[in-house]
């Protein structure tokens, strides 16, 4: 009776109505649907789609992208809301839980450019575009004399005003660029070791109500433990700095044969500084392990003038 009862479930996805944003969605519909789940999608459209014009530092940080989908779930129009990671808020409210992390796609920054093949060809002054204090300290460590310019908008956005004429170059998470089928996008990737990525870059976050057991139940098997981990461990340091979009902060993690290694680096995007960076190498069993790791590298990088 028990799979009788979860093959006839039928699940509604919230999700922003982005190209990419309902890419993902429809990648965790086909996905619930694989295991015997009915599963529909409620578009949406949020306060940070619409507001174009300031950075989200400004305007309210990353939580503009959820609060809407989060409005759903409570109200019972839909059952779970898939994210963009990296987008999540560090501290959901009430009620909410991150039931799922899947497996991660490339977490590498990508260089994208219709002039110029790498970073290094730029010539003196030319104009970056980037949405991301992260991007900004990042790329001001490597050419201060660049200029970097504020883009905002979804993905197609932002290569439109590129290929328009705005800038000389953006950058971009490539793994959005992939999972679009646009990976001749990039001319240059990025390593962590030259371009730290942001916490929770590449990966998806599912998120529920804390009480929808029947949810977190199904959800259970698209659940990559590695990737669980590293991010656990990514947004620990964030959460530590009190981290948000104003906060010039990268953190990424990976796994070395059984041990998790954590860079995290933070920039001062007000006066050129050397980089704060912090790193620890452990054996993690469980994401409160993770979580301790995340919290000690985010001290190691506040004795070191992160603030």
């Amino acid at each position: 009776m028990t799979n009788r009862l979860r093959a006839l479930a039928h699940f509604i996805i919230a999700t922003r109505e982005s190209r990419l944003a309902l890419w993902q969605a429809e990648h965790v519909k086909a996905l619930l649907e694989q295991r015997g789940h009915q599963v529909s999608l409620l578009g949406m459209t949020t306060k940070g789609d619409q507001i174009l014009d300031r950075s989200l530092s400004k305007v309210g940080g990353k939580g503009l992208f959820v609060k809407e989908l989060e409005t759903a779930l409570e109200e019972g129009r839909a059952d779970l809301a898939v994210h963009s990671l990296k987008d999540v808020p560090m501290d959901l409210p009430e009620g909410f839980t991150l039931a799922c992390v899947m497996e991660r796609e490339d977490p590498r920054d990508a260089f994208v450019s219709n002039k110029y093949a790498t970073l290094a060809d730029l010539p003196h002054g030319a104009v970056v575009g980037t949405s991301s204090l992260r991007r900004v300290v990042l790329l001001r460590a490597q050419r201060p004399d660049l200029k970097i310019e504020p883009l905002r908008g979804n993905l197609d956005t932002r290569l439109r005003k590129l290929d328009e004429g705005g800038y000389d170059a953006i950058v971009l998470a490539a793994a959005g660029l992939k999972r679009l089928g646009l990976p001749q996008r990039i001319r240059q990737f990025f390593e962590p070791t030259e371009m730290l990525p942001a916490a929770g870059q590449g990966a998806l976050g599912i998120e529920v109500r804390s009480n929808r057991a029947d949810v977190i139940a199904a959800l259970a098997p698209l659940e990559h433990h590695a990737t669980a981990l590293c991010v656990a461990a990514e947004r620990a340091v964030s959460r530590a700095m009190g981290g948000s979009c104003s906060m010039p902060l990268a953190a990424h993690a990976h796994f070395d044969g059984e041990y998790l290694q954590l860079t995290a680096a933070w920039g001062n995007p007000d006066a050129p500084a050397p980089l704060v960076q912090a790193r620890s190498a452990e054996v993690v069993a469980d994401v409160e392990q993770a979580a301790a790791v995340g919290t000690h590298v985010a001290a190691r990088l506040r004795a070191g003038g992160a603030h």
